[in-house]
């Protein structure tokens, strides 16, 4: 008898993500085809010369990455750090392990991504200046079950009593 807790990757259809010239990815979402509620995993391929999801930490959510074949170079906070097949990264919440992976070898880079999927959560993203905000649902979780999803320039602020009535 089938469990909808075990698939196999190859049964998983792959969603592409793209932006302008630097971003392109494909990725399999593992840990939601497998009915997964507190852990994310995706299957992630990134082409030569291409970049994954912009420079970015989150404060509630843990994740990691495991490099399962090719090259290519890891943003880890402030440094650039080459990665390749074996290499794991621990990425927990904050600004010192701000992470992006940039594919600059000659292969696609294929890993793993897993994640802590609880909301709410807010990600920071340095390189642009911005903030997001998650509820209902994490990132990369259920969008159909998601309350609230903004994203919002970083010294974008208010007085706490703006807009209420005195």
């Amino acid at each position: 008898m089938a469990s909808p807790h075990l698939i196999h990757a190859e049964d998983v259809p792959w969603t592409e993500l793209t932006h302008g010239s630097r971003v392109a990815l494909k990725r399999k979402q593992l840990g939601a085809a497998a009915h997964g509620r507190k852990l994310g995993c995706s299957l992630v391929e990134l082409p030569p010369g291409r970049r994954s999801w912009p420079l970015h930490y989150h404060l509630g959510n843990e994740e990691a990455v495991y490099v399962l074949s090719g090259t290519g170079s890891l943003r880890l906070g402030t440094e650039t750090l080459p990665v390749r097949e074996g290499d794991y990264v621990a990425l927990p919440p904050g600004a010192e392990c701000a992470h992006q992976l940039i594919n600059d070898g000659s292969e696609p880079l294929r890993y793993l991504c897993f994640s802590t999927m609880e909301a709410p959560d807010v990600l920071v993203y340095p390189d642009s200046k911005k903030v997001g905000v998650f509820a209902g649902a994490a990132p990369g979780g259920d969008k159909a079950a998601r309350t609230l999803m903004a994203y919002l320039p970083l010294d974008a602020q208010v007085d706490y009593w703006e807009g209420e009535e005195p």
